[in-house]
């Protein structure tokens, strides 16, 4: 029997990471529930254990059953009945096979019937799933919505909707409309307080809503009759059960066949307000949108995994000129490359959840008790990380995850442009990645302060003081100093006196310059750790180097005009239409 946890030393690797001890007893709280659950550890080693078991679980129906599945839920993909949506039967095989192995509320606290496991776990389970079937990680994978109504929520909110999860039902979030996409401050589907009902209810047009038939939904919605801005949102939670939604349609999407991508038509749905009411983007959907951009993150690296392994597994198999195509150097480099980004991307994915995990548990703890100073300065410092490395990590992840696809096929040939093998649904499913849950230009946006504000930069200089490498990788540590410098010296030429529209012109190259360095930071750590590391830090040193170089290159021969050059072509572009 096949299975992704096992067969992938990498995961194994970053459960075992030294940060887990203080993540675990964060997230247990001193094994305080040991006394009242059974399956509650009572030390970090019974935690471990736990942990360990669910992944292999995991692993195992990922490999047994999503991935077998996964050819057949592209092919078929969900109907709409009687405005209702049908999954096709494998996604339901799938559904059935992760809510039968207990595989739901994985971080929710055990009170609603979850497993409380960190989020760390969460996101591995994530990637397996990816690497299975990436469409259906957009069905499994949106239980995480639970964890915005654990933060936010009433306890009788959560205390109604959270064991459901824990026991299996979907969720969503229903957030863009034909009008908003990007901009989700225009979003008009309006919620009014209806006296005699003594409820909200909901009407407007909700588009692209990911399982948007989902038995419990996050809804954004304008509570505040008269405002067009961000002021005028809230969040509220939406019980499948009031049968007060259709979906109207679902989208022919070029990927992720599986997952049906609704258009809502919400007519007086009765609905519970979460939080506060004009909190609705400015703070919910935020922290929403920052988890769900983990999520399509894992899901990237699971797509990425897929796609290397494809790769390398035909390469050894495929016989040219009488010896495997492996051996051929143009097709062992880009198998190099292929596997230094996808080690990368994943060293990324697990550094940016550490940091998520550990400012969310203290959140937690400031619930029950004020915390005490040393606590909130690391609460805010590691909240000021994963602030900086979500968009990063969303960047980095799903491009690669394009470049992964495309670069199986290529292994392939001809054979990857056919059906008969899974790469070109790898390289349709990788295409929305680096769409949703914000573009990478969006992800640019959100980072380039933390370029500006130098948090990017001091956690640079932290790797290089806290720098753990093999001995005789000295020269590839070298390196990283001097990229270092040279993104200093970029970052002072683009801002200093700069206007805005500088810096935006420039934003994407800094940012990327400080992601290159970063990732190949993590993979010498790594390296350091473990020897399966070595080859994939100096190939990845190597590609940084390129890039940074270029970056510089560019900005240090580029002037003002540059931007007036650009555009022109807006001009010439309208003459075109």
């Amino acid at each position: 029997m096949a299975n992704f946890f096992l067969d992938n030393k990498d995961l194994r690797f970053h459960l075992d990471h030294p940060l887990m001890k203080k993540m675990v007893e964060l997230k247990e709280k001193g094994y305080q529930d040991k006394d009242q659950y059974d399956y509650a550890p009572a030390d970090f080693e019974d935690a471990m254990d736990s942990y360990r078991r669910v992944m292999e679980i995991t692993g195992e129906v990922c490999a047994d059953v999503l991935a077998v599945n996964a050819e057949e839920v592209d092919h078929t993909g969900p109907t709409v009945v009687d405005d209702r949506v049908v999954y096709a039967p494998g996604t339901q095989r799938n559904l059935d096979a992760l809510v039968k192995a207990g595989l739901s509320g994985i971080t929710l606290p055990r009170r609603f019937d979850g497993l409380n496991f960190p989020l760390i776990c969460f996101v591995m389970t994530n990637e397996m799933v990816s690497r299975g079937d990436a469409g259906f990680e957009n069905i499994w994978g949106l239980q995480d919505c639970a964890e915005t109504l654990n933060e936010f929520a009433s306890e009788e909110i959560k205390a109604k909707y959270l064991p459901r999860v824990s026991a299996g039902e979907t969720c969503a979030m229903d957030l863009t409309e034909p009008d908003a996409g990007s901009d989700l401050q225009a979003v008009k589907l309006k919620a009014h307080w209806d006296e005699q009902k003594q409820t909200w209810l909901l009407n407007g047009v909700k588009r692209f809503i990911t399982n948007g038939d989902g038995e419990i939904s996050l809804v954004l919605a304008r509570s505040e009759e008269g405002t067009k801005d961000a002021r005028g949102l809230s969040m509220f939670v939406y019980d499948k059960r009031s049968g007060a939604t259709k979906v109207r349609r679902i989208e022919n999407k070029l990927g992720i066949k599986g997952s049906p991508t609704c258009e809502l038509v919400f007519t007086n749905a009765p609905a519970e307000l979460v939080g506060d009411r004009k909190m609705g983007l400015i703070k919910y959907v935020m922290s929403l949108m920052n988890a769900a951009r983990l999520g399509v993150s894992a899901q990237a690296v699971g797509i990425s995994e897929a796609s290397y392994r494809e790769a390398l597994k035909y390469a050894h198999e495929r016989q040219q000129f009488g010896k495997p195509i492996i051996e051929f150097p143009a097709v062992y480099e880009i198998l190099s490359n292929m596997k230094a980004k996808l080690q990368g991307s994943r060293a990324l994915l697990y550094e940016t959840t550490r940091f998520v995990e550990i400012y969310k548990d203290y959140i937690h703890w400031s619930h029950d008790r004020k915390l005490e100073p040393e606590e909130r300065a690391e609460m805010k410092e590691y909240s000021k990380l994963a602030d900086a490395f979500t968009p990063l990590l969303k960047l980095f992840a799903t491009e690669y995850a394009n470049q992964e696809a495309y670069d199986a096929i290529q292994v392939l040939g001809g054979s990857g442009y056919m059906k008969d093998y899974p790469v070109e649904r790898y390289y349709r499913d990788a295409r929305i990645t680096n769409i949703y849950e914000g573009t990478s230009q969006l992800q640019v946006v959100a980072a380039i302060r933390h370029v500006t504000t130098g948090t990017y930069l001091a956690r640079i200089k932290q790797y290089e003081a806290e720098a753990q490498y093999p001995s005789d990788m000295e020269t590839v540590f070298k390196q990283l100093v001097s990229m270092r410098e040279d993104y200093e010296k970029c970052v002072a030429r683009v801002t200093d006196g700069a206007d805005g529209e500088q810096i935006d012109f420039h934003a994407r190259r800094m940012v990327e310059m400080a992601g290159h360095i970063i990732i190949s930071h993590l993979l010498m750590r790594q390296a350091a750790s473990a020897d399966m590391y070595r080859v994939s830090a100096e190939i990845y040193a190597k590609l940084a180097q390129g890039k940074v170089s270029e970056a510089k290159t560019y900005i240090f021969n580029s002037c003002c005009g540059d931007i007036d050059l650009f555009k022109a072509v807006i001009d010439e572009n309208v003459e075109d239409l």
